[in-house]
């Protein structure tokens, strides 16, 4: 396995292991397997599992401290938080020095271990300065309770403004081949700023894979129910554009999970991708992608399969495009 530096010498394995396929996000789980994969994954020398405070209401991270068990100095942790049950109903961005202080030992308990390698802010919360909250994830990184602090979806000003106030050791964003919005400003600021990027979803929610052509062969209470390019009208536009990248696979006799992680990978040294999944032969399959090389030409003509005018239907509901920091 291949590593990669973050900010403050944070070593991780060049690729991530996402758990939210492991606390319901994409459909029934088995605890078993899941926490079977964990203990895969760190045979495999993938040690950066990325974990929310949200995710099954906490239960994921007692389900990731279970399968760490006695392993868990092998792994690096990385949980996000500052999005909470709203008491009217629904999530909530939270971003007070309040809320962190109070979820960051939330965390550690249910995580069963004395800190967290990663503390990232989920969301930038519009009500709160981002000064401050990063402000209180500093305070949590002197106290001992955190190792970095990281961000997620922001924007190249909040980036420069957040890194201000205490060194941010990676940002986090979605980024795969049919979601590339961070190249040009997003990537600029990253490598002014030497802040390495970790690329979630690089596998686009699955899509890549080839697995999903359709809402109805996923559960009732699949994420990807709520995401527009999954929706009838947009998949089968996505779908077109998908037989561009499975002939790219065909022709170099490589699976699209590993082509797809191979490409993220590809874009820099400071690029970790992150890969989601609940099955141990699954995360054997995307660890391999790392032994994957790509020239020129097989990143020219993987360029060219998701054209971003091509791609139907946004990133998120309307309701969570708004939340975005731009």
């Amino acid at each position: 396995m291949r590593t990669r530096t973050l900010g403050q010498g944070i070593e991780v394995s060049a690729l991530g292991l996402g758990t939210l396929s492991m606390s319901g996000g994409y459909g029934v789980e088995d605890p078993r397997t899941c926490e079977a994969t964990v203990r895969r994954a760190l045979d495999l020398g993938v040690t950066l599992v990325d974990t929310a405070d949200l995710y099954a209401g906490g239960e994921g991270e007692r389900q990731l401290g279970r399968a760490l068990g006695s392993r868990r100095d092998e792994a690096v942790i990385c949980v996000k938080t500052g999005i909470r049950p709203n008491p009217e109903g629904g999530m909530m961005l939270d971003g007070t020095p309040e809320y962190l202080r109070g979820a960051v030992d939330g965390s550690l308990r249910r995580l069963g271990t004395d800190r967290i390698d990663l503390y990232c802010l989920g969301w930038v919360d519009p009500e709160v300065p981002v000064e401050e909250s990063v402000g209180a994830l500093a305070e949590l990184v002197k106290a001992g309770k955190v190792r970095g602090v990281m961000l997620s979806e922001v924007s190249p000003a909040t980036l420069r403004r957040a890194h201000a106030v205490h060194p941010v050791s990676a940002v986090a964003t979605e980024y795969s081949l049919w979601q590339r919005h961070v190249e040009g400003e997003i990537l600029e600021a990253l490598r002014e700023t030497d802040v390495p990027l970790v690329a979630y979803s690089a596998l686009g929610r699955g899509f890549l894979t080839g697995t999903v052509s359709s809402l109805d062969e996923v559960d009732e209470g699949d994420w990807r129910h709520n995401f527009p390019r999954f929706a009838p009208g947009n998949i089968e536009r996505n779908l077109v554009l998908l037989k561009r990248f499975r002939a790219v696979a065909e022709r170099l006799d490589v699976s699209m999970s590993r082509l797809a992680i191979a490409w993220v990978l590809a874009q820099g040294e400071d690029v970790v991708a992150l890969a989601g999944t609940k099955f141990p032969e699954h995360l054997e399959e995307n660890a391999s992608a790392v032994a994957v090389e790509l020239g020129p030409e097989e990143l020219a003509a993987l360029g060219e399969c998701f054209p971003g005018q091509e791609v139907a239907g946004a990133r998120y509901a309307p309701q969570i495009e708004e939340l975005l920091d731009t």
